[in-house]
Parts: structure tokens; C-alpha cells; sequence
């Protein structure tokens, strides 16, 4: 299987683009502001080390599910 040079600067956009949008959500989540989960609409929380474990950012359904470490 090979790949040619437009495919994989395709896919590099592609995941450039995936970080910064997940970058900018965790810090609006962060930050306090009220996100909604792409997939069921719910609000995303915050759970840290001194509230849950494990910790992270999540949704009530658990459709949206981004682990964390916390330092």
C-alpha cells in the first residue's frame, strides 16, 4: 500500500486541524464555559484528581470521554 504526497498532506491538515479543535475545547472547558458534547448535545465536564477518578472531560452519557493526567 503506498500513499501519494496529496494524501498525506491531506492527513496532516486533517490532524493539525483535530488537535487544535480538541485543544480549544479543552480550554473552554477549562476555563468554565459551557460546552455541549458534538454527539448528545449534554454539557461536558470537568472531572480533576480531587473529584473523581479517572480524571478527564466527559459528558453525562459517556459518548464524549477525553482522559487527562493532571501533574
Amino acid at each position: 500500500m503506498s500513499i501519494d504526497l496529496k494524501q498525506f498532506s491531506a492527513l496532516q491538515k486533517n490532524s493539525k486541524n483535530s488537535f487544535f479543535a480538541q485543544k480549544k475545547l479543552l480550554q473552554q472547558v477549562m476555563s468554565g464555559k459551557t460546552v455541549l458534547c458534538a454527539t448528545c448535545q449534554q454539557p461536558l465536564k470537568l472531572l480533576t484528581p480531587a473529584q473523581a477518578e479517572p480524571t478527564g472531560i466527559s459528558c453525562a452519557k459517556g459518548c464524549t470521554d477525553i482522559a487527562l493526567d493532571f501533574a
